[in-house]
């Protein structure tokens, strides 16, 4: 028998290539903070900055920070569900459609926050990835009633 979190069943396989890819998204985010902070000089800690000045409200460094906000608050629930919704059985099918869904909306969130496009965008990207999740959850939820 093959376990459900192994890469034999294409279910977990494609959860863990998704999640790795919006994992790694996350991860740039904090790469790009420190990057922004380093060539802007704003530092928020006395320490970091040898002159010991801390100017913490730049707008763009502000603006990447709270894309890398809305990732965390986003990206670390689509892993935990997506790992529950595994054990659901769903069909491989419906499962690389969430998972798709969920990677493809944050990735265009990642693009539409940090270059400004205009509203809608970043809020449908947003909704259309956080229903994605809900709809795992829903899963979930429904699996462990039956």
């Amino acid at each position: 028998m093959t376990s459900d979190f192994s890469f034999k069943n294409p279910v977990f396989a494609q959860f863990a290539f998704y999640a790795g890819i919006v994992i790694l998204k996350t991860l740039a985010m904090s790469l790009a903070t420190a990057y922004h902070r380093i060539t802007k000089k704003v530092f928020i800690n006395p320490e970091d900055n040898p002159g010991g000045k801390v100017t913490p409200n730049d707008p763009d460094v502000e603006r990447i920070r709270r894309c890398h906000l809305n990732d965390l608050e986003n990206v670390v629930p689509f892993v935990l569900i997506g790992g529950l919704y595994v054990l659901t059985g769903p069909s491989a099918h419906a499962a690389a459609l969430h998972f798709r869904i969920f990677a493809a909306a944050r990735i265009f969130h990642t693009i539409s926050y940090l270059f400004a496009l205009p509203q809608p965008c970043r809020a449908l990207s947003f909704v259309v990835g956080y229903m994605a999740t809900a709809s795992m959850a829903v899963n979930v939820i429904r699996s462990g009633v039956m």
